[in-house]
């Protein structure tokens, strides 16, 4: 790698006024007739000599590209920011072919990563990234279900603009159900997490870069996710419901339902797969057992099971061994 490059000039924060772009592209024909000269310290020739100015002869006019000057990536004080290396060719790689002097009606070589017609593969782009994005968030990437299905780091991401898309959880979940398609369907039910309406994002509860737990949860179980808003369902009871501390989504459906409370059935079905009807008549097994002829409850068939074990997720009461208090 080249050495650190400083920048010529200092850029504008907000949109680029026109006499500012003039002035870059001046600065740019003069870096560009002093080509010929000499670089010092073994600089690599396959990198341009003036970097940024040098984009911006043909860039400078794209407003959204200059977006990322108000950034993360241009900070230029910051020897980890990009601008703070070699400033555009840190990301896009080494610049020398792509823009230097061509002939009449040859195309122009393309960056190597990150554009149109881009030489690297989308691994080599995503290591482009992981050079400075390494930290214990992305160290679950190799291997994870993202990785495998070969998404890259801009597919979602967006280095360009002044605030990274994926950080607004409006447009995060929109990136997510884009790909994650019966998610979205889930998550337009009667009862569902507010996800559709951005008051939560994906990554609330998922690591999208990898994790070491299953479906790539934030925490090592879905119980001890569910339990960072659940708290009051953690436990430990005196009386303790087993399905409830063995897994949520025995009863509850996470991304979305239309059963009441997200349950994956209802009440008392739900409790039936488990329990015998036996004292707590409801809804028959078969035609021969349908409400009528017996005795069912009225409380069962009217609401459900919670009616009278409202505490369904455990007890701390003497007498809650069956949940009733």
């Amino acid at each position: 790698m080249p050495r650190s490059r400083r920048p010529i000039i200092q850029y504008l924060t907000g949109g680029m006024l026109v006499a500012t772009v003039i002035t870059l592209m001046l600065l740019g024909l003069s870096a560009v007739a002093d080509q010929n000269e000499a670089e010092p310290n073994g600089h690599d020739p396959d990198y341009t000599r003036a970097g940024a100015d040098t984009c911006l002869m043909c860039h400078g006019g794209d407003h959204h590209l200059l977006q990322i000057f108000e950034g993360p990536h241009a900070v230029m004080a910051d020897a980890r920011s990009p601008f703070g290396q070699t400033q555009c060719e840190a990301c896009h790689g080494p610049g020398g072919d792509h823009a230097g002097p061509i002939r009449i009606g040859q195309p122009r070589p393309p960056m190597p990563g990150f554009g149109d017609n881009a030489l690297w593969s989308s691994e080599q782009e995503n290591q482009a990234c992981l050079t400075c994005h390494q930290g214990s968030d992305h160290r679950f990437w190799e291997g994870s279900a993202h990785h495998q299905y070969e998404v890259g780091c801009v597919d979602c991401h967006a280095m360009h603009e002044r605030r990274d898309p994926m950080s607004i959880a409006t447009i995060q979940n929109q990136v997510c159900s884009d790909c994650h398609t019966q998610v979205r369907s889930e998550t337009h039910r009667a009862y569902a997490h507010p996800v559709r309406h951005g008051e939560m994002a994906c990554t609330d509860c998922h690591q999208p870069h990898g994790s070491g737990s299953e479906a790539m949860l934030t925490a090592m179980t879905v119980n001890q996710n569910c339990y960072e808003c659940h708290a009051e369902t953690r436990g430990p009871f005196l009386w303790e419901h087993a399905p409830v501390a063995e897994d949520c989504t025995l009863c509850h459906q996470p991304h979305g339902s239309n059963n009441p409370a997200m349950l994956t059935r209802r009440a008392p079905m739900l409790c039936q797969q488990c329990h015998t009807r036996l004292g707590h008549a409801g809804v028959g097994r078969t035609p021969d057992d349908l409400p009528g002829g017996a005795s069912p409850s009225n409380f069962t068939l009217g609401q459900s099971c919670m009616n009278c074990h409202s505490q369904v997720h455990g007890s701390n009461h003497p007498s809650g061994a069956g949940f009733l208090r």
